[in-house]
């Protein structure tokens, strides 16, 4: 993508939703009896704690352990849109103003190449995600 000064310019879509748990299996088995389907399951540190992403359709569901479950409404952590270069995308949001929730775009092994992402704060303190998940 070419270099757009509009932050709108740098997503396509909905990502996922990502919520957090403490119970995994109790989770995954919930979604899964609304008929969500596992796409992949990894470690994220060397306490045990995962991340498993579940889909149905055209949504998809970031669910870990290990942050805690807020156990309320609001209880998701936030939402991600999807973006081929979030390089660009994290230079844009700079640029325009947003407050970043991070100094620099941040690596994640996720997926067969590993995934590139940032945060945003919302107006009302929500967290939205550009993620974009490498292709090579």
């Amino acid at each position: 993508m070419a270099f757009n000064k509009s932050l709108a310019g740098y997503f396509d879509d909905l990502q996922h939703i990502g919520i957090p748990t403490d119970d995994l299996q109790k989770t995954v088995a919930f979604w899964e009896k609304l008929g969500f389907k596992m796409l992949g399951n990894f470690d994220t540190d060397d306490q045990g704690n995962e991340v498993v992403f579940m889909q149905y359709a055209h949504l998809t569901l970031e669910i870990w352990t290990g942050d805690g479950a807020v156990r309320q409404t609001g209880a998701i952590n936030h939402i991600s849109l999807n973006t081929s270069d979030a390089d660009a995308a994290f230079k844009a949001a700079k640029a325009a103003g947003f407050k970043m929730k991070e100094d620099q775009v941040q690596h994640l092994d996720f997926w067969q190449h590993g995934i590139k992402f940032f945060n945003i704060e919302g107006p009302n303190a929500e967290t939205i995600e550009f993620c974009q998940i490498v292709k090579d």
